[in-house]
């Protein structure tokens, strides 16, 4: 049983999700590799540095939403919403926190809020945890994915109050029109368009529902209603396919060039892009693996490692201070198991590399904090949850082997060890499901 479960562990451990993050490891170490031996310069100061992080970050909003199931999504959305609002704003206060001890600063308030989110790509590695209860899976799976977009909303607005207050520059991920109009702008410019996309969305459903009407109507005439509509019906939804696709293609590049990411999380809930799944799923591993490049030529600048295990254990343990307060509200009766391994969720990716690439022009140096912060957060996550599997393992030693004087004995349940001989001379017993001693009926065998 033992080797059983183990086996079925490693086989875990060969997900999509885990071979997606040895191979951003080996990207890392090839992008750090490069910046030391090349000597590029900072690659933020390219003019498509900011419109290439930002496709990136598209692309990986999109892909922690397309995969939300609405019907999970409404079964939870009170905790969804207490998650990714009290949540992320209580782990973002709980890390600057932190942050401002350590290096002081507006830029520390950034730092925390970049890292204050939970990676979707590593949480779907961790659904199959078995000891999570359903609910407990999908909470992590839609807090992971909607606190995305929250945190980055968040750190763009943060990023321009923190610049103003060290007398610095402009945000280039946001219009330059005071702290309160940026944030109410680009919320405004993000709702706009992601209506401007759910209103395409429905015109391309209603394009392939008319097409596939039209042309049952004319497979039944001609055919008496053989296969030919079957096939009619595929060809529509391959069309509305491929137009949601080029949807969806629009929409980052457009998001990317106005740095509008929120409306393209928010489109990842309703624009389905059908049998191209699993080649959006491809693309955010691609935009992970470049990232990670990304990420190890920036480190080549130079990396500040004591701030970066400040931060990558401030977040970790904001998560677990988050968890255990919101926990209740949340779930209402969550179990303690689950209140554990949400609070012991903590992981940080893709998300949090792109916005540390986003957040370099700006805030130089802050990818030399946020990638030690990501290894430290991540192998907290590892080994508390190994340790936490392995408490939970325990399991009661065998009973000794019974002597075979003890296995001739008869298995009794009440007090005597016999029961009382009837007349048809069978041995009878009690039993606490027959009545016996707790009941009225003995069971007569």
């Amino acid at each position: 049983m033992v080797r059983r479960r183990w086996r079925l562990r490693g086989r875990a451990d060969n997900s999509p999700s885990r071979r997606t993050s040895l191979w951003a490891i080996g990207a890392l170490v090839a992008g750090l590799a490069i910046g030391l031996l090349t000597r590029p310069g900072n690659p933020a100061d390219l003019p498509v540095y900011t419109f290439t992080a930002g496709v990136l970050l598209a692309i990986g909003l999109y892909g922690s939403t397309h995969e939300l199931e609405a019907a999970d999504v409404r079964e939870n959305l009170r905790a969804v919403v207490v998650a990714v609002t009290l949540g992320v704003l209580l782990k973002a206060a709980l890390i600057s926190a932190v942050m401002v001890f350590v290096v002081g600063g507006p830029e520390a308030v950034v730092l925390g809020i970049a890292v204050a989110q939970i990676d979707p790509l590593s949480v779907a590695a961790m659904g199959a945890r078995h000891r999570m209860s359903r609910r407990a899976k999908t909470l992590l799976s839609a807090w992971a994915s909607f606190d995305d977009p929250m945190t980055v909303l968040l750190s763009f607005y943060v990023a321009v109050l923190a610049l103003r207050a060290g007398g610095g520059g402009t945000v280039s991920m946001a219009p330059d029109q005071g702290a309160g109009a940026d944030f109410l702008l680009t919320t405004l410019a993000n709702v706009i368009l992601f209506g401007i996309a759910l209103l395409a969305w429905h015109l391309v459903r209603r394009l392939a529902a008319g097409r596939r009407t039209d042309g049952d109507s004319a497979a039944v005439a001609t055919s008496g209603g053989g296969s030919d509509g079957a096939g009619t019906r595929s060809a529509a939804a391959r069309r509305a396919d491929v137009l949601a696709l080029l949807l969806v293609a629009v929409l980052v590049l457009v998001a990317a060039a106005y740095m509008l990411v929120l409306a393209v999380a928010l489109a990842g809930l309703f624009v389905r892009v059908g049998r191209f799944k699993p080649y959006v799923n491809r693309a955010v591993s691609g935009a992970f693996l470049i990232a990670a490049c990304l990420l190890g030529v920036l480190l080549a600048q130079g990396i500040d490692p004591l701030p970066g295990l400040a931060l990558g254990a401030a977040a970790f343990g904001a998560q677990m201070v988050a968890a255990l307060l919101a926990g209740p509200w949340l779930v209402p009766g969550i179990s303690r198991v689950d209140r554990y391994y949400l609070g012991l969720g903590q992981q940080n990716g893709i998300t949090a590399i792109l916005l540390a690439l986003a957040l370099e022009p700006q805030f130089p140096g802050t990818a030399g904090v946020v990638g030690p912060a990501i290894v430290v957060v991540n192998l907290l996550h590892h080994g508390a949850n190994r340790l936490l599997d392995r408490k939970l393992d325990v399991t009661p030693p065998p009973p000794p082997p019974a002597t075979p004087g003890e296995q001739e004995k008869p298995r009794t349940y009440g007090r005597e060890p016999y029961g009382p001989e009837p007349a048809d001379g069978a041995a009878a017993r009690t039993s606490p499901a027959a009545g016996g001693p707790m009941g009225t009926a003995p069971e007569v065998i």
